[in-house]
């Protein structure tokens, strides 16, 4: 190919600018070269929290959920758990014992009909309204 450094004769940077014919010598290297160097004024103003290690994330052995069962579902469950051992039911009064099957809490989403004893950890509010409502109690733990 023929060179075009002729008519540039005169001329220092052959209309390239300075250092602009080298791979991004304009802007000063490519991407984030030079944020601890030449662009550190850049990094510490617009992207402060750009080096190191931030936040906090809590060890899985601490972090635990709650098992927990709406009233409804219990109801629907009581002959699968009179099955397994965790219900019983004697003149037509139901005994679940739901810290032995696991569950931790016991939520009031849902209807329930049948009169049921229940041992848990923790009730929600509602939950206990409902069972109360429908013949049952809640038992100590």
């Amino acid at each position: 190919m023929v060179s075009r450094t002729r008519k540039f004769m005169g001329g220092r940077t052959h209309g390239r600018g300075k250092k602009a014919g080298r791979g991004a010598g304009l802007r000063g290297g490519r991407g984030n070269a030079g944020m601890h160097k030449h662009k550190w004024i850049g990094t510490v103003k617009y992207h402060p929290d750009h080096f190191g290690r931030h936040g906090f994330k809590r060890p899985q052995s601490v972090v635990s959920d709650k098992i927990t069962m709406n009233i409804s579902s219990l109801e629907e469950a009581l002959p699968e758990l009179a099955k397994e051992g965790f219900a019983v039911e004697r003149s037509g009064k139901w005994t679940v014992d739901l810290t032995k099957m696991g569950v931790d809490k016991l939520l009031g989403s849902g209807t329930i009909t049948t009169p049921v004893a229940v041992r848990v950890a923790s009730v929600s509010t509602k939950a206990k309204e409902k069972l109360e409502e429908a013949g049952g109690k809640l038992l100590e733990k």
